[in-house]
């Protein structure tokens, strides 16, 4: 009986997990950290991204998919913060649309979320990224990162996530020896709620990132390598965020010189076929 029970738990796609552990978070901040968010914030943007996905699906004929642009708007309640309604559904827009008309080889070249908030910040549209909402608890972090684990382990993508972190790690370590500052610098640098959501919910999109092993972990040295330029060599804000997108524009190339087996939700191909090496 456990056995089976365990196997239908396997057979639920991970989205479902991803949206569950992003609707807790979202809930636990509004009622407990006091994320600056009201409730009308969320129904635009959940209400906006859905829209987008259902008239998205129905031009171009595909079966409309409430997973991928609900986790998409639950994404962006995260992180998104304004005081204007409408930039909250502009990025839902951009989010949702950017899938279906930022495109290459059948994939979708950027990951919704940061695509979004990258182009309204590009352009100096009133919103902001609060990367201290969560606090700085390693509890919280801990908390985070567990159902993170969970999420991305059930999509194959567990590598770039633990990737990620490792080579952001080392570079904060590597610049406070390097600077001679104290080490309780780098780790309350990762005690970040924020940067654990970030590895876990927007490093991972299985869709955005390369098809191999090697290539996965190739990309989260790139962004963490990114991160940091920008960061702390351009002293400039959500460092991060710019670096995965920029590097997202990579994916290509990083996929045909290491290709591997294209990734398919199980619901809808049951089993993926390798991309041919052009």
């Amino acid at each position: 009986m456990l056995a089976s029970l365990l196997e239908r738990v396997r057979a639920i796609d991970p989205r479902i997990y991803q949206m569950t552990v992003q609707a807790t978070l979202l809930t636990h901040g509004m009622l407990f950290l006091d994320f600056d968010l009201g409730l009308a914030q969320v129904a635009v943007t959940i209400g906006t991204a859905l829209m987008t996905q259902w008239i998205a699906c129905r031009v171009v004929r595909v079966p409309f998919e409430l997973y991928s642009a609900a986790n998409t708007s639950l994404s962006l309640c995260l992180i998104l913060r304004t005081n204007f309604l409408w930039c909250a559904a502009l990025a839902a827009l951009l989010a949702i649309g950017s899938k279906f008309v930022i495109r290459y080889r059948g994939k979708h070249v950027f990951n919704p979320s940061p695509f979004a908030l990258v182009a309204l910040l590009a352009v100096g549209a009133p919103i902001w990224v609060s990367p201290g909402q969560w606090g700085n608890a390693a509890l919280t972090a801990f908390l985070i990162a567990s159902a993170g684990s969970f999420v991305v382990t059930r999509s194959l993508r567990a590598d770039i996530a633990f990737g990620f972190l490792a080579f952001w790690a080392c570079a904060l370590f590597g610049r406070a020896l390097y600077l001679g500052d104290p080490l309780s610098i780098p780790i309350h640098q990762l005690e970040s709620g924020m940067l654990i959501l970030f590895s876990f919910a927007m490093m991972t999109d299985p869709k955005t990132t390369p098809d191999s092993r090697i290539g996965r972990l190739i990309f989260a040295a790139l962004v963490a390598l990114g991160g940091y330029w920008i960061q702390f060599v351009l002293y400039r804000t959500n460092g991060l965020l710019w670096s995965l997108c920029a590097v997202s524009l990579a994916v290509p190339i990083i996929d045909r010189l290491m290709p591997g087996v294209r990734f398919a939700w199980a619901h809808t191909i049951r089993r993926p076929e390798p991309v041919p090496a052009e």
